[in-house]
């Protein structure tokens, strides 16, 4: 078995038995081999992932080489490359021309933890490789800047095109933009809905965020004004219900869910994250005390038939880092870090199905 026994031909058909586990087609009708060479006893070539978050990269390596020496030779080097192309349904346009997927994260009640998931998620997200952006659409109540240690940092401006464009603040990776950065800190918005639904408006068109993989949208609670601009600005790739497992918060979490299933409205609910999920002692890390209620989150997924993306566990550390300014994946807890990243991956893998199996969302119009 040698160099002249193998050709690209004969490895496109072997990889051709490999499927990719969510979309259920094989990688080469997929498109997701590339850079095939052949050397002696040897096969090299990438892979294509949907996400550089993909939970299931290692079980591709593992099906593609096995796939190399069933079908070729036992004998034979594999050598393969993972790499990430965010997959996306949006068109380039005016807005945000740069950025592959927008996903609401939203909630139906406040005091569920929904802007401190938004910055662990971001943070995750990044960590796997992903370029991700925040905004803050809490215009009355914004938390991202706090939680990123970033209260006194104020975006600057810059021509472009014979317009101005904020360019977003940039911290620990992240790209970011919130009422919170603009205002005093000290000082309340006080405002009406639709001076509210323009600061948003100006977040997405007069921002400069470049190439994003990744944009989430942390929302208010409730449904509002804000939560109508977001899904007639832009086309959302989906959404994210956050809540805790208790009856109260579950009740508005079927509200928020319930309002992005209006026909009109009509963007696909990604997935459902429980937080506060039950209580673990840092020094007791295989105790669980379920405070808030146990598998409210699991019940709300069950009922909606969506997927329950994660569980995040009530852990002083997440409060202490984001009371001091830094997303709690970022320490070295590994209760925190694999619940965050958990989570990341699962929201980062239902993303790249919706591409693959559904239409893109389109900007709602609504009457007045």
């Amino acid at each position: 078995m040698g160099e002249f026994t193998i050709n690209k031909e004969k490895v496109l058909q072997a990889l051709s038995t490999v499927e990719e586990p969510d979309l259920k087609k094989d990688l080469v009708t997929l498109g997701m081999i590339q850079d095939i060479e052949i050397g002696v006893n040897q096969v090299r070539f990438t892979v294509v992932l949907t996400t550089p978050a993909c939970p299931l990269k290692e079980l591709i390596r593992r099906n593609c080489e096995a796939a190399i020496h069933e079908h070729l030779s036992p004998d034979v080097e594999v050598v393969i490359k993972l790499t990430a192309n965010v997959t996306s349904t949006r068109q380039s346009g005016p807005v945000i021309p740069g950025v592959k997927n927008v996903i609401a994260i939203s909630s139906g009640k406040g005091g569920v933890g929904k802007s401190t998931v938004t910055a662990n998620l971001a943070m995750a997200l990044h960590r796997s490789g992903a370029s991700v952006g925040i905004i803050d659409a809490d215009i009355f109540g914004p938390s991202i800047p706090v939680m990123f240690g970033a209260e006194n940092m104020q975006p600057t401006i810059t021509p472009k095109d014979g317009k101005n464009f904020i360019n977003p603040i940039r911290q620990y990776g992240i790209k970011m933009i919130s009422i919170g950065f603009l205002t005093p800190p000290d000082s309340a918005v006080v405002w009406r809905g639709p001076m509210a639904s323009q600061a948003l408006k100006q977040f997405f068109a007069d921002t400069d965020w470049g190439d994003l993989d990744y944009l989430l949208i942390d929302l208010p609670p409730g449904t509002s004004d804000i939560h109508l601009t977001l899904v007639q600005t832009v086309p959302v790739t989906g959404a994210v219900i956050v809540t805790t497992p208790q009856k109260v918060a579950l009740a508005d979490a079927i509200k928020g869910l319930q309002m992005f299933r209006q026909p009109q409205i009509n963007v696909p609910i990604l997935g459902v994250i429980e937080n506060m999920s039950w209580f673990t002692p840092e020094e007791m890390p295989d105790h669980q005390y379920h405070i808030f209620g146990k598998g409210g989150g699991q019940l709300l997924a069950d009922k909606f038939d969506v997927p329950l993306l994660g569980q995040i566990p009530l852990v002083q550390g997440i409060r202490e880092a984001g009371d001091e300014g830094r997303p709690a994946v970022m320490d070295m807890n590994p209760i925190v870090n694999d619940a965050f990243r958990d989570a990341a991956e699962s929201l980062a893998q239902q993303v790249a199905i919706r591409n693959a199996t559904k239409e893109k969302t389109q900007p709602v119009e609504i009457q007045a």
